[in-house]
């Protein structure tokens, strides 16, 4: 042995046993145990605050983790929540989940582990919460201390049950000519001022879905009292769970808003039940997700988007649809705000490459007065051919193709230069117009479901033949 070496400590076990009986991990345990680990440090100090991200050193956190800033100076101990969102060598970047009103250098931060704690049950129908889980309405405080994984679980695609079976929405122009199934995933794209609300309420007050969860995301608060106290009845009311999170929260809290309504929905399709998520709007979401990424120093780029977006954006939407249990759905439309009314917005792009197919609201069809303003030429389902049968297909295609014969020629008609027996097909085509816009056409109080819109279609391209 070397002289003024401790054999017990640095001599391998080769050296002392001559390499007979060699048990490496026992050594490398022992070793191990011998080294002095430094504490975890659940408590921080602010050190930087830029725009809307927060630094804090001597911090030791995990990425979503929730934390609380203490205002050392407030007599009444007021605190900030926040959540950990990502690192720059040895400081932790946070973003808030309220206004930075208070903050100054030197707050202490306390990481408080575990995200959003709420009781998931047939309690929270009827109730109107904000993205932390709290009454916003004048019902009771809701308790409980279930930690809700604002990030859902994995799902194994080969595992999960086919769709087969069709959903009444209870909009006529859907049923009939974008038959939706449980458990399918459906844009809607449209600007603003179209019509996206009152379709949604719509679909809230009349699908056969058991269980309605809302998500309003992004929108302003004057529309979320809109959509609660006018748009839903008193029975659509009372299967149904809104989470709202509105225009001027935060961006943590949009998107907490979005994962807490698709959490919730997750929770009742796998008791078994039918669930219909709508969510308003998945641009507002992916918009929050850009304001978080360019505050901690993700660069742009895609018009301004960082890769951070258009990675969330498939996280959230693959949560929805069928689960691996032989009972339950969820069925889910999110509301894309087209800025402009460009249908190659990036955030609608992206999002119709993940979806189910879309369904278009025209502003032109909306100007003329006609409600839902559903633009069928550029509107799919495509689950559409294994929902219903070749017949229900062939009648489908059949008034596309009347719409689009009309459509194409409307400049034609506007103006007189087109004299009727010229084009057998736009003849058939102008006859059958008003039956065309009167089928899709489709007040809020009124109700279609899904045997009727079937029956009225078939009765429509029988008399157009």
């Amino acid at each position: 042995m070397t002289a003024g070496r401790n054999p017990a400590v640095f001599d391998p076990p080769s050296m002392r046993v001559g390499g007979v009986g060699l048990d490496w991990a026992r050594h490398l345990m022992g070793l191990q145990a011998r080294v002095q680990r430094p504490p975890l440090q659940a408590e921080g100090r602010i050190v930087r605050v830029v725009g809307l991200a927060l630094e804090a050193s001597g911090l030791t956190a995990a990425i979503g983790d929730q934390c609380r800033i203490f205002l050392d100076d407030d007599p009444a101990g007021r605190f900030v929540d926040a959540e950990v969102v990502g690192f720059a060598e040895r400081n932790t970047y946070l973003m808030p989940l309220e206004a930075l009103r208070g903050i100054a250098p030197g707050c202490r931060v306390q990481n408080q582990g575990a995200s959003i704690r709420m009781p998931l049950g047939p309690e929270l129908l009827g109730r109107v919460l904000d993205a932390r889980g709290q009454p916003l309405d004048d019902g009771p405080a809701i308790f409980g201390d279930i930690p809700v994984d604002l990030q859902g679980r994995s799902n194994n695609p080969l595992k999960r049950r086919p769709i087969r079976e069709p959903l009444d929405v209870g909009v006529r122009a859907i049923n009939a000519l974008l038959t939706v199934g449980r458990g399918q995933r459906m844009g809607i794209f449209a600007g603003s001022g179209v019509g996206k609300s009152v379709l949604l309420g719509m679909m809230t007050r009349y699908t056969t879905a058991e269980i309605i969860v809302v998500g309003l995301i992004g929108e302003r608060g004057r529309e979320v009292r809109e959509f609660v106290a006018e748009i839903l009845d008193d029975e659509a009311r009372s299967r149904a769970i809104v989470i709202a999170a509105p225009a001027d929260a935060s961006p943590l809290m949009r998107l907490h808003g979005a994962s807490l309504a698709t959490a919730i929905a997750e929770y009742f399709r796998e008791q078994g039940h039918d669930v219909l998520l709508l969510m308003d709007s998945l641009t507002r979401y992916a918009q929050a997700q850009r304001e978080i990424g360019l505050a901690i120093g993700e660069p742009p780029a895609t018009k301004g988007y960082p890769p951070s977006v258009f990675a969330r954006l498939p996280a959230l939407v693959e949560r929805a649809g069928n689960g691996e249990s032989a009972r339950g759905s969820m069925t889910a439309f999110y509301t894309v705000l087209v800025e402009g009314d460009d249908q190659n917005d990036p955030i609608a792009d992206a999002a119709r490459a993940i979806l189910d197919g879309h369904i278009v609201l025209s502003r032109a069809i909306a100007e003329r007065g006609r409600y839902p303003a559903i633009d069928i030429e550029a509107s799919i389902s495509r689950l559409m051919p294994a929902l219903v049968s070749p017949e229900h297909l062939d009648l489908m295609q059949r008034f596309k193709q009347l719409m689009s014969t009309y459509n194409q020629s409307r400049d034609l008609l506007a103006v007189g230069a087109y004299r009727r027996g010229h084009d057998v097909r736009l003849d058939r085509a102008i006859d059958a117009q008003p039956d065309l816009e009167a089928f899709i056409s489709q007040s809020i109080h009124e109700s279609a479901d899904l045997d009727s819109s079937f029956a009225a279609l078939e009765s429509l391209m029988h008399s157009a033949a």
